[in-house]
């Protein structure tokens, strides 16, 4: 399996909007994908990580590259103070 954790800070008034467009997106389950969690930092409620899990490598890149996937990170994106911080890797215990 292989995964990417990355932080995301979500810009002032627009975490309902940020909220309701990843639910929106859960629909939109990519080919591969394992898991993906979102979690709201306690200190700072504005700060969230987003963990994803997939399949494989390959599944994960795949992805990347679909049309939908970047015109569903724009939209991410543009709720957001700026570019995600991306850590990827290859999930070696999970449970």
């Amino acid at each position: 399996m292989y995964g990417s954790i990355s932080r995301w800070r979500i810009k002032e008034g627009k975490e309902e909007e940020f909220k309701q467009l990843m639910t929106e997106l859960s629909g939109d389950r990519p080919p591969g994908s394992r898991a993906l969690n979102v979690y709201r930092s306690d200190a700072d409620p504005r700060e969230h990580w987003v963990a994803g899990v997939w399949e494989s490598r390959e599944a994960y890149a795949s992805n990347s590259a679909r049309p939908e996937t970047t015109g569903n990170y724009q939209r991410l994106r543009d709720l957001m103070e700026s570019d995600p911080e991306w850590h990827d890797g290859e999930v070696v215990v999970s449970y």
